[in-house]
């Protein structure tokens, strides 16, 4: 196989397809952010927020001990042990990073699948670890949605679940961009990620860490989108 890493082979109608709903889905997400018809994607996309916090504490060495989602998209992680310097940032470049590999990954059928099965185990795998009421609704709720999504794709038509699981990068990626800019960068605010962090790093004023983090935020996404044509590419190919 012969990745097409210049995108030679791009764009056919699929690609140009896969880019009219990128953009669609940005231009509605900005329109709608605020309003009660993202309520579930806003608290799905805390919860991928807190799982960075989880998955770099587990990985290093720490003990888990909650994961808790509330209805005024506000959350928290409670553990103990781990790695701060790495647990610390997880939370907003960890939202960031799954957003741009999950639109990475939506450039192909069996990628999307696996996000979506990836976003399953993770909600599932919360319900393990004292969840709330919140908590509970939207691992049900998002873990038949994929479930649907998935048996839509294999037996039914598609491409269907691609552009479902690029639905889900885009607006993580989306929510990290605007959260990071509304809680790091326009203020600071005592407990936050940002104000750990200038603890942890003296040389960094939280406004700071908050524009490196928005950077990063932003690189993610323009990198999941390259991954994802370059993948339909290849594929084509």
């Amino acid at each position: 196989m012969n990745i097409d890493w210049e995108l030679e082979n791009c764009c056919g109608d699929e690609e140009r397809l896969f880019l009219i709903f990128y953009g669609i889905y940005v231009i509605v997400f900005a329109l709608l952010f605020r309003t009660f018809l993202m309520k579930p994607m806003n608290v799905l996309s805390v919860f991928v927020h807190e799982f960075g916090h989880t998955s770099a504490c587990v990985l290093t060495g720490g003990k888990l001990d909650a994961i808790e989602v509330y209805q005024n998209e506000g959350g928290v992680t409670k553990y103990r042990g781990g790695c701060q310097c790495l647990v610390i940032p997880a939370g907003y470049v960890g939202s960031a990073f799954w957003g741009g590999a999950f639109v990475a990954m939506s450039g192909n059928r069996i990628g999307a699948t696996v996000v979506a099965g990836m976003i399953t185990g993770a909600l599932l795998f919360s319900l393990c670890y004292k969840p709330n009421s919140m908590m509970v609704m939207i691992s049900l709720g998002f873990s038949a949605l994929n479930a649907v999504a998935v048996f839509i794709e294999w037996f039914v038509f598609d491409p269907f679940l691609e552009y479902i699981t690029l639905f889900y990068g885009v607006y993580i990626g989306y929510y990290a961009v605007r959260d990071i800019y509304d809680d790091l960068i326009t203020r600071t605010a005592d407990g936050s990620d940002a104000v750990a962090c200038s603890k942890l790093f003296r040389c960094c004023h939280p406004r700071c860490v908050g524009v490196q983090f928005w950077l990063v935020a932003f690189a993610f996404q323009a990198l999941g989108l390259y991954l994802a044509l370059v993948w339909r590419a290849t594929v084509e190919n």
